[in-house]
């Protein structure tokens, strides 16, 4: 089992960052990737960023490339979500997933096994 809880959340005006955390514990070797999701209201979760277990490999959606950036630290069992440029359609739910599936660089929910409670983003114009 792995267990993620999600911290960082909050309001912010558009333009603005904001950082969020995961801390991961329990059996850590079921989290290779550790990816961050995100749902709004009456949409489907999407993948956000997803980083593998040393870190050397990040991969983004499209609609946050360049503006968002996930690292791991390792030492410390963390993940974090470096969210800048925010924009009023970056407000969602944001979730921390893990999985040891080959295919977690793919950002797809179904292939991820343990996640998080969420926390919540909400950017103004």
């Amino acid at each position: 089992q792995v267990q993620l809880v999600e911290s960082g959340g909050g309001s912010v005006q558009a333009g603005g960052p904001l950082r969020l955390s995961c801390a991961v514990s329990g059996n850590t070797d079921n989290a290779y990737w550790v990816a961050w999701f995100r749902q709004a209201p009456g949409k489907e979760r999407e993948g956000v960023a997803a980083v593998n277990k040393s870190g050397a490999r990040q991969y983004y959606t499209a609609a946050v490339r360049g503006r968002f950036s996930i690292s791991r630290d390792n030492a410390k069992n963390t993940v974090t979500l470096q969210m800048t440029s925010l924009k009023p359609e970056d407000t969602a739910m944001y979730y921390c997933a893990a999985t040891n599936d080959n295919g977690g660089y793919s950002l797809q929910p179904r292939l991820y096994h343990y996640w998080g409670q969420g926390t919540q983003v909400t950017v103004s114009p």
